[in-house]
């Protein structure tokens, strides 16, 4: 049996940390990548927000709800490049 924790660290930074991170790769894609290789660099920031998700959960250390904090940091950062890539989309259609 484990004693709790007294002032158990506050977990939703790490989940925004996430998502804020998403969105600057997704501006930086939007504005530095080529039209054609925008879907395969954000695929690759998809991943790369994935795995420091993973790290930065590992990072503090507690086992309850990690689950749930790993697929809210995942899925928040899925939505996010979704709606800059769909914003690049639009902006190209109606500039294009």
């Amino acid at each position: 049996m484990s004693t709790p924790d007294l002032a158990p660290r506050r977990t939703i930074a790490g989940v925004v940390a996430i998502w804020v991170l998403a969105a600057v790769a997704g501006v930086a894609i939007g504005l530095f990548a080529p039209a054609p290789w925008r879907a395969q660099w954000v695929a690759v920031a998809l991943g790369g927000c994935v795995i420091v998700a993973f790290a930065v959960q590992l990072w503090y250390g507690r086992s309850q709800a990690f689950i749930q904090r790993m697929a809210l940091s995942s899925a928040g950062a899925l939505v996010v490049l979704a709606v800059i890539t769909l914003g690049f989309g639009l902006a190209s259609l109606v500039s294009g």
